[in-house]
């Protein structure tokens, strides 16, 4: 950096300019704080008179602070340390972009010697001409990817013309564009020239800046440390970074946290080498690996089913097949169950076997349910994209306390064999916790029951979630629509049927509690379902700044039925507080159902989509 005129040459920063003081002033340095007497008074008061926030800076970083404290200094020590006062003040004033300052020091007589610094900083240096130039493959290339990143990197220049120069602001902006052009492609980027030219007679600055890409870097085979439990290829499976794709760090990133949250590692950490070839580059993969069994325990509460206490067993390597078992236990008044998963390592592409078995009893103080569940198929989950298609057989038993004559089609007593298939798409700004993005989902299934009749049935489910910034604010917007087609008096087990409420979903309203009315106050499942939410989502602030609180105003309306016509909205509405936790944001909230005119107290934690 060069600055013209007979101010100084270079910016330096302020811990720099107190090591330059000191070599400067040999006689001073036998006059350090730490030989003087803590208990004798100082050399002299201190008074700074400047605009702030000038007025902070140099009371903060001022050399002339720490030599007060020497109680011995004569006249002559005092005469130096005015000059060299000077001198410091002017290069603290350059740092904040003020190179024609007027400084002075003068010393005040009276019973205590005081020091009166007075600045009068002038006017502020602006950046008249800034440009970003580029050099190696990001100068020519063609590749869109390239031309994309090129342009980002001058849009996002932090000093542009018209905004004052300072040298934090100067090194903050390179540091910015060098770590944009090191994100994607050239992990061996770097600065190959600089300049900050300032005129001090002008009060303006000329900014340039030179970055060298170097070549695109492909990723090569991956060189993986740490593996002795686990299947070797599950590394290479799970971090989803092929051979020849180009370097991206974000990709590396969330390869590392599928490693991480996979269950099969505790800690997982990817290095590209910027020296290795870059047609080939080595990825280095170092892992700690996690036991082979985990037991969880849990306890909890939820304003739908109350108290719970669960045991949860993973056995990550089943002996004789190398599956990974999950089983987990729910004691629970209203909804206890067991269930235990086998999933096998993914395979090339990504796709997993699974096996599935699940024991059930829901009771919602009307109808008690008893399901069993068995399910074998194949997952995939991408980074965005969750794909899942099972055959599964379910049966559901439904008993009725209150001794209502109801028939098997009226309560979902049922058994029946069907093909699913399940597409999630997550397109969020934050999985665990959004704020802006949408996602979609749908289920597909075809079945037929398994009594003497052997009707066919088939199921289709859509889903939506979208978050849209309103300045400082959000709305979250929220849809699901259901239906089931079969003949009449079909006998369709209660698990592939319809109820909603609760606390994520009709908020003002019991656990399932809407659904289609039956004889004797019981609600029943039914065939449709149709489910929307709006939601207005504020940070609350403190101070001025946004705190991980937010304050909720909601409305939320669902209706089941057997037929379309028959749809009869119910409605919540309420307000909430949210706390957006490390782990997923959790809510408590106040909901009124405008059918029931009641008030209920709603508690949920995490994000599921």
């Amino acid at each position: 950096m060069i600055i013209r005129g007979s101010m100084i040459r270079q910016l330096v920063a302020a811990a720099a300019v107190g090591a330059a003081t000191l070599f400067a002033a040999p006689a001073l340095a036998q006059s350090t704080p730490a030989a003087r007497t803590a208990a004798a008074p100082p050399a002299f008061d201190l008074v700074i008179r400047a605009p702030d926030p000038l007025r902070a800076l140099l009371e903060q970083n001022l050399e002339l602070r720490r030599y007060r404290e020497v109680s011995d200094l004569d006249d002559a020590e005092i005469a130096r340390l005015i000059v060299l006062g000077e001198k410091d003040a002017r290069e603290l004033l350059a740092t904040q972009g003020y190179f024609a300052p007027q400084v002075r020091i003068a010393r005040e007589p009276g019973p205590r010697t005081t020091l009166v610094v007075t600045v009068e900083p002038g006017v502020r240096t602006l950046v008249k001409q800034a440009g970003v130039e580029f050099e190696g493959d990001i100068a020519t290339s063609t590749d869109p990817d390239a031309i994309a990143q090129r342009e980002a990197i001058r849009s996002g220049w932090s000093l542009p013309p018209g905004q004052p120069f300072t040298g934090t602001g100067w090194d903050r902006a390179k540091s910015v564009a060098t770590r944009e052009l090191l994100a994607k492609r050239y992990p061996a980027g770097r600065i190959s020239y600089s300049l900050a030219d300032v005129d001090a007679a002008t009060a303006s600055a000329r900014l340039g800046l030179r970055l060298d890409s170097g070549p695109v870097y492909h990723l090569g085979a991956m060189e993986v440390t740490g593996v002795e439990r686990y299947d070797p290829v599950l590394v290479p499976r799970l971090a989803r970074l092929p051979k020849g794709s180009v370097y991206d760090q974000e990709r590396i990133v969330q390869a590392q946290l599928r490693l991480s949250g996979s269950g099969y590692y505790d800690s997982a950490f990817i290095f590209v080498d910027p020296a290795s070839d870059p047609e080939n580059a080595t990825v280095q993969v170092t892992v700690r690996e996690a036991p082979l069994q985990k037991l969880v325990l849990g306890v909890g509460f939820t304003t739908d089913g109350g108290p719970r206490a669960t045991v949860e067993h993973t056995y990550n390597k089943v002996p004789g097949i190398g599956w990974r078992a999950v089983t987990k236990l729910q004691a629970e008044k209203k909804n206890p169950y067991a269930q235990s998963e086998w999933t096998d390592i993914p395979d090339p592409a990504g796709w997993r076997w699974s096996v599935l078995g699940r024991l059930e009893r829901l009771d919602d103080d009307r109808l008690v349910t008893y399901s069993q569940r068995l399910r074998v198929g194949r997952f995939r989950n991408e980074d965005r994209i969750d794909r899942n298609y099972y055959v599964q057989y379910e049966s559901a038993h439904v008993s009725n306390p209150r001794g209502v004559e109801l028939t098997a089609a009226d309560t979902g007593d049922g058994k029946a064999l069907s093909v699913n298939y399940i597409w999630t798409g997550r397109y969020f700004d934050n999985i665990q916790s959004p704020t802006q993005g949408h996602g979609y989902g749908f289920e597909l299934g075809a079945g037929v029951t398994l009594d003497d009749r052997h009707d066919p049935f088939q199921r289709t489910v859509l889903r939506y979630l979208g978050y849209r910034p309103t300045g400082k604010s959000r709305l979250q917007l929220r849809a699901e629509a259901g239906a089931l087609f079969a003949p009449s008096g079909a006998n369709i087990p209660a698990t592939q049927l319809f109820r909603t409420g609760g606390d994520t979903t009709v908020r003002g309203y019991p656990y399932l509690d809407i659904g289609v009315p039956l004889p004797g106050g019981v609600i029943g499942f039914g065939r449709y379902l149709t489910v929307g939410s709006v939601e207005w989502q504020r940070p609350i602030t403190h101070n001025g700044q946004p705190t991980t609180f937010e304050h909720t105003l909601f409305v939320d309306a669902g209706a089941v039925a057997n037929e379309p016509s028959e749809l009869r909205a119910r409605v919540g509405v309420g307000t909430g507080v949210r706390w957006r936790s490390p782990v997923g944001p959790v809510e408590a909230a106040v909901a009124y159902g405008v059918e029931t005119h009641q008030f209920r107290i709603h508690f949920t934690a995490g994000f599921v989509f």
